[in-house]
């Protein structure tokens, strides 16, 4: 065990979960520096520590919903919902979920792409936290943001694993709560 993290003046565990996350160079293409967090989810120590403090950072935004990106958003939000005993909404990739949809085009920090929701998925005013493992850029946040309130959400807060600050990601998300566990 290594050094702690303080999660809202609590130390409950002596992790230090920069440790399971590796850097991967030049993926998905050339440039790009991969947070891989393989590492995390196959131990189940730091696994459980990373879910428990996001989730300790998630009620306090005391949401109705959760939502994620495909695929690991889900890895973090699914348990975290189930923890705090609130629905969870995938946000998925064009063509990927059965019922009708609203989409909203963003810009990642190496492609073009878009996601989808369902329309019947979040209700007018209900408190919504965005979950999802790397906070690079924001395009995906700020993407899945704009669908919520499309569907009369409030966006009550955003909460990350991991947040590449050198890329300045919260410039693009000023208008919303940003917290995140760890920091590069």
């Amino acid at each position: 065990m290594r050094a702690s993290p303080i999660l809202r003046g609590e130390v409950y565990a002596l992790i230090d979960l920069k440790s399971y996350v590796r850097d991967i160079q030049n993926f998905p293409k050339e440039g790009v520096v991969f947070k891989d967090i393989t590492p995390l989810l196959k131990d189940p120590e730091a696994f459980s520590y990373a879910i428990d403090g996001m989730t300790k950072i998630v009620q306090e935004f005391k949401p109705d919903k959760i939502v994620a990106a495909e695929a690991r958003g889900f890895i973090f939000a699914a348990p975290i919902a189930y923890n705090l005993k609130v629905g969870f909404i995938p946000i998925r990739k064009p063509g990927k979920l059965p019922y009708f949809t609203i989409s909203e085009e963003y810009y990642l920090e190496y492609a073009k792409a878009k996601i989808e929701v369902h329309v019947d998925s979040i209700d007018p005013n209900e408190r919504v936290v965005i979950i999802d493992d790397i906070l690079a850029t924001g395009g995906t946040s700020l993407a899945m943001a704009h669908l919520i309130e499309k569907l009369g959400g409030i966006v009550a807060g955003m909460v990350f694993l991991g947040e590449l600050s050198f890329l300045n990601p919260r410039k693009n998300l000023k208008d919303y709560e940003v917290e995140s566990l760890l920091k590069y």
